[in-house]
């Protein structure tokens, strides 16, 4: 266990925040952790994240050693786009999910990329997934970036916490858009009566931006092209439900739906396709780009030849 011990310089600050600027190394959601757990302290008391520091208070921290990591590496092929010694973006087929959870404990990415990486990823986010900044839901493929160390996780995280990272998706969703293009500006939370579910939430959701611009129209549906200027969990699933123009294969946001496609796909079909940031390690901006999957592109295909209904 390493000890490290502090004199505050600072009146009625918050702890964490106090923390975060003076130990640049951590994150500060992990510091909160810490405190929370009670490997901090002032004088010889627990306290919590927002407790407001005095001048020349005395702080003890407690940096507990790092877990083993208990997830296994497992030898399945990823399909990379760019890797060097910060970052590896990684373009996530369909059907894969990101971390381990209940009931997926083994063929996620994370089991993948610590095959790859060894131990060299961050460890910020704890032994259930190292390395993930961010996530895509099981059944969305395309571009995810995983941070090699700590120091590029939390630039990452923060550059994602001030809205300063592009995102493009690609979706299929039911109904014709007659917009060209739109703004969905409105707070997600969790669904007032199905907690497992994310809704349009204005009493108790988070501010959440969608843009959209229609690329296609079929029959009865239409292909788009989706921005996020912020990250909530199952974001354009549940915006596009909400304007009546769910995504297809998504039975969670859109209702009991059937198979798709000549392959009878289940599942939304969303691809992200595009990342853009600014480097962690050269500050230089950077975009990388994951094609439309196979299923993806023959689901295009035989709705523009076919006009077939799904």
């Amino acid at each position: 266990m390493k000890i490290l011990k502090l004199v505050s310089d600072t009146n009625n600050e918050r702890l964490d925040a106090w923390l975060a600027t003076k130990l640049k190394e951590y994150s500060r959601s992990y510091l909160q952790k810490l405190i929370s757990e009670g490997f901090i302290f002032i004088g010889n008391n627990n306290v919590k994240p927002n407790y407001k520091l005095k001048i020349g208070e005395e702080i003890l921290i407690k940096i507990p050693e790092a877990e083993k990591l208990a997830v296994e590496p497992e030898n399945i092929a990823l399909d990379i786009i760019y890797e060097d010694d910060c970052i590896l973006v990684i373009n996530k087929p369909k059907g894969m999910v990101v971390h381990p959870a209940a009931g997926n404990y083994s063929g996620t990415l994370v089991n993948a990329v610590l095959n790859y990486c060894g131990d060299k990823l961050s460890d910020i986010n704890g032994i259930i997934r190292p390395g993930i900044v961010h996530r895509l839901d099981k059944d969305t493929s395309g571009i995810l970036v995983i941070a090699k160390n700590n120091e590029a996780h939390k630039l990452l995280s923060q550059k994602l916490k001030a809205r300063d990272v592009k995102r493009v998706y690609a979706a299929l969703v039911k109904g014709i858009i007659k917009e060209n293009s739109g703004r969905i500006q409105l707070p997600i939370g969790r669904h007032p009566v199905d907690r497992k579910k994310m809704a349009v939430n204005p009493k108790n959701g988070r501010e959440a931006i969608t843009n959209f611009k229609v690329l296609e129209r079929f029959g009865d549906s239409t292909y788009v092209e989706i921005s996020l200027e912020t990250g909530r969990t199952h974001q354009i699933r549940v915006h596009m439900a909400y304007i009546g123009h769910p995504v297809i294969g998504d039975e969670v946001y859109g209702g009991k739906q059937k198979e798709y496609g000549q392959n009878n796909m289940k599942g939304q079909v969303l691809h992200a396709k595009l990342i853009g940031f600014n480097h962690p390690a050269t500050g230089e901006y950077v975009e990388y780009e994951a094609s439309l999957p196979e299923y993806f592109k023959s689901l295009l295909a035989e709705k523009s030849s076919n006009n077939v209904k799904i």
